[in-house]
């Protein structure tokens, strides 16, 4: 399929952890490594391609450091080791962010469509997917994208973390020019994260399921009048025109993803890597006296030489900014109960990760003390760290077209 843009993105992410080494043989979502990003937004001017306007949302930016691949260590608990043999649920049609996520951590693994994030978890616990993978956090959103709940509320356990650069671009049918274009469609945060740019083009918003969703009804309606937000990889997939590149408001956009499986496949999916390489994640609840307890629960870590890598406190026992009555409490699934599995109630609770893995004897100790004055402590799961920021970038044409191509038919077979 061919790709069409006045402008490509350049080749750019964050070098991997030079400690850590990486292996799986290439894949067609392998991205690509450069020391910094530049030049996704411009600073002036309207979008480019859909004005002319070269300044545009795009600027031209450049890759610093060497043309390479990215090569990912994962643990595969019962498939190959690039994810081959496993079953990754996600929220969206085919081409959803959700899956290319999946399909960077795991190049050999199934995705499996599913319409909403709880249908994700409820096929790993039912057996009929071993992941699931959700996106819990990104720097335009922050946690504001509020997953962290509804894993709390199942029994599954982290088994793998994915940072994926959100590049959104402006798609429509072929031959749509974008003085056709009257309206857009996407997934609602899409719309918002590119709203100073749609508000330059002038044309109306309609939120959609998720952003691959959108392209489906673009193609399936042969939407002329509309123009969709998505991936450059989804414009492969669906055979679409791509009218502008980097519509974000902001150049810096990047989701973190968290794959999910079953308590024991979890610990069979564990990576062999030093314990300074994994990363703990953990929720603590507790009644009352917030300061207080952050405080101890630092204190737990900062005294032991624990980084952490993530703080997040939630206090649900006021009212709701919008005025509408009392914030409801954080409901934890309570795994360890005797008996089947219980949800409580928590009006606060601290998210927490920190670096190092859970059987290291610091980090067992440091949760020790924090259940001797914490109501409830749960560890959500222990797993390789990994920092680095992968793009969806297009494969090389020597080598990497073909495979898309397959890809490409694999999924259309999948589409709702």
């Amino acid at each position: 399929m061919a790709y069409t843009s006045s402008l490509q993105l350049p080749k750019h992410l964050l070098l991997p952890n030079p400690r850590r080494t990486r292996h799986h043989r290439p894949s067609s979502f392998a991205p690509r490594a450069a020391a910094k990003i530049n030049g996704v937004n411009g600073n002036k001017g309207g979008v480019n391609g859909v004005n002319g306007n070269k300044a545009g949302v795009n600027g031209h930016g450049h890759a610093s450091a060497a043309d390479r691949r990215i090569h990912l260590s994962v643990g595969a608990g019962g498939g190959g080791q690039d994810g081959s043999g496993l079953r990754v649920a996600y929220q969206g049609a085919p081409g959803a962010y959700s899956e290319f996520a999946a399909k960077t951590a795991l190049p050999g693994c199934e995705t499996v469509p599913c319409r909403a994030f709880a249908d994700a978890l409820a096929a790993v616990e039912r057996g009929a997917a071993d992941r699931a993978i959700l996106p819990v956090e990104s720097t335009m959103e922050g946690t504001a994208l509020r997953n962290y709940d509804l894993l709390l509320r199942h029994g599954l356990a982290v088994a793998q973390e994915i940072n994926l650069f959100v590049h959104y671009c402006l798609l429509a049918m072929p031959g749509v020019r974008a003085a056709e274009v009257r309206r857009v469609i996407s997934h609602p945060m899409a719309l918002a994260h590119c709203g100073r740019a749609l508000a330059r083009l002038g044309v109306d918003r309609e939120p959609v399921e998720d952003t691959a969703g959108a392209l489906e009804m673009l193609r399936s309606n042969r939407m002329l009048d509309t123009a969709a937000i998505a991936s450059p990889r989804a414009a492969d997939l669906y055979g679409l025109h791509v009218l502008a590149h980097g519509l974000q408001d902001e150049s810096w956009n990047v989701t973190r993803f968290l794959l999910l499986s079953r308590p024991l496949d979890a610990a069979a999916a564990a990576l062999p890597v030093a314990d300074a390489d994994a990363k703990t994640s953990m929720v603590v609840a507790h009644r009352g006296g917030s300061m207080m307890m952050l405080l101890k629960v630092l204190s737990a870590f900062s005294s032991r030489n624990i980084n952490l890598t993530k703080l997040e406190v939630i206090n649900n026992d006021g009212p709701a900014a919008d005025g509408g009555g009392a914030r409801p409490p954080v409901m934890i699934l309570d795994t360890s109960a005797r008996g089947a599995p219980t949800l409580r109630a928590f009006p606060h609770v601290l998210y927490v990760d920190c670096q190092g893995a859970a059987h290291d004897p610091r980090v067992q100790d440091a949760i020790r003390e924090i259940e001797t004055f914490a109501v409830f402590v749960r560890v959500l799961g222990c797993y390789a760290a990994d920092s680095t920021i992968y793009d969806l970038q297009l494969p090389d044409p020597e080598n990497g077209f073909s495979e898309m191509r397959s890809v490409a038919r694999s999924l259309d077979r999948c589409l709702y």
